[in-house]
């Protein structure tokens, strides 16, 4: 299984950037996919998460700015990061739960782990 990816960049106070992460592999079925981002001197925290079940939980911080969405079909996951503060700034990760089959004598088991994408520099200027 890997993730992959995309968007982010530079993009001045005030703008719009859009993360898109797309999984790929021997996927049985995604639990979970989001984003966390780390800027320097702090810990990696939550942005944003959707739910199998389309649930989606967000960090106070951008709570009316910023959307998940997802593609089942496509196992993707988009992040539309809008009024980007300069406090956004960070690498954001990609991050997905998901579960593969896995034979197991004359069964499969089910197997269920966290994935992470490259890190995307996302940086907004003042």
């Amino acid at each position: 299984v890997q993730l992959q990816a995309s968007g982010g960049g530079l993009v001045q106070a005030g703008g719009s950037l859009r993360l898109s992460c797309a999984a790929s592999g021997r996927i049985f079925e995604i639990n979970a996919m989001g984003w966390y981002r780390q800027s320097p001197g702090n810990q990696r925290e939550l942005v944003a998460q959707v739910s199998s079940d389309d649930s989606a939980d967000y960090a106070d911080s951008v709570k009316g700015r910023f959307t998940i969405s997802k593609d089942k079909a496509k196992n993707t996951a988009y992040l539309q990061m809008d009024m980007l503060k300069p406090e956004d700034t960070a690498v954001y990760y990609c991050h997905a739960r998901i579960l593969t089959l896995r034979p197991s004598s004359d069964k499969m088991d089910v197997d269920e782990n966290d994935y992470w994408g490259q890190g995307t520099q996302v940086t907004v200027s003042s």
